[in-house]
């Protein structure tokens, strides 16, 4: 991260943190005419806009992070509370209103807000995509592929770009996540870290049960982790991840599966609830009794850097993941 904003302190504004956003004034003056955009969004619909958006809405963080990064203040954002919390990275900026959840927006509210454009992900039904094309212009992004996630990651950035007039701000950007992954990898093999096996995961109580959920390596975690040269830990056990976000399921008996020599990384927020692996599963005789839990080699990555986000959460990955691996 500390790459990117050296590229956009000129533009950058004092509440912008770890992310490379520059104003939204920055962001309209890339585009001199005010003549009409078409774009394609990630179902084949061509939507045209009178010109580069300005009262953007999301739907989804990842959007709303990659609005950030572009320079674009959200009008309207799916559940404020929750994104300041898991997505501290790249903080809000204005007073976007609040939309209800990410799974079911507020067509009301964003109706109310008489936006120029609605970024959506393909995350929501069918029904809800059409209620929104008649309220104002909609692209819809793909919200993960697990065959190829960076793809679909600057697919998300460039699509937006085009929709804000924001395109040389995005080649920017993601100039600064290859830098970025160019150096944490330089880094690593540095302190003779290249290949080390890795696991990152989240994890939730329920009934009682503790669920983990590995980010195996066709997630976008995992896809960085393999770009900085390191090893999928999950790969050696039965855990498979799902064909969109490359997520799997386990319980804490699955984990005695992974080598020995397993790095475990994971994101935690206090805000949200509490640290299933540092404080829930500190007397579980089977957690205990692993390896890495042995030799201290489990990581709490710091708070804020949205697993599924953009490359401004990836960036700020990067630097919390060298930095772990390193110390």
């Amino acid at each position: 991260m500390r790459r990117l904003l050296a590229a956009t302190a000129i533009a950058a504004t004092a509440a912008l943190g770890l992310t490379a956003c520059g104003s939204t004034q920055a962001a309209s003056d890339e585009t001199s005419s005010a003549s009409s955009i078409t774009v394609t969004d990630a179902t084949g619909t061509k939507v045209t806009l009178d010109g580069p958006a300005k009262k953007v809405v999301g739907t989804e963080w990842n959007v709303v992070e990659d609005l950030e990064t572009l320079g674009v203040s959200p009008a309207g954002v799916a559940d404020v509370k929750g994104y300041s919390a898991w997505d501290s990275a790249v903080p809000l900026t204005g007073k976007p209103e609040d939309i209800g959840t990410r799974g079911e927006p507020s067509t009301d509210t964003i109706a109310s807000i008489a936006p120029d454009l609605i970024v959506a992900t393909d995350d929501l039904k069918d029904s809800v995509v059409a209620q929104l094309r008649k309220i104002a212009p909609t692209i819809v992004v793909s919200s993960a592929k697990g065959s190829d996630q960076l793809g679909t990651t600057k697919a998300t950035l460039d699509l937006i770009a085009e929709a804000t007039g924001t395109t040389a701000k995005a080649k920017s950007v993601w100039k600064g996540l290859e830098d970025a992954i160019a150096d944490g990898k330089e880094q690593l093999t540095k302190a003779g870290k290249d290949g080390t096996e890795v696991a990152f995961a989240d994890a939730y109580v329920l009934s009682n049960q503790v669920t983990i959920r590995p980010y195996t390596g066709s997630s976008l975690i995992g896809t960085i982790n393999g770009e900085l040269g390191l090893q999928d830990a999950w790969a050696s056990t039965d855990v498979k991840g799902d064909a969109a976000y490359g997520l799997g399921s386990t319980d804490v008996e699955g984990l005695t599966g992974l080598p020995d020599a397993t790095a475990f990384l994971y994101i935690g927020n206090d805000v949200d609830g509490d640290d299933v692996f540092a404080k829930t599963l500190a007397s579980n005789a089977v957690w205990k009794g692993l390896p890495f839990v042995q030799d201290g080699d489990v990581h709490r990555l710091a708070d804020g850097i949205w697993m599924f986000g953009g490359p401004g959460s990836m960036e700020a990955y990067i630097d919390a993941t060298v930095a772990a691996l390193t110390k």
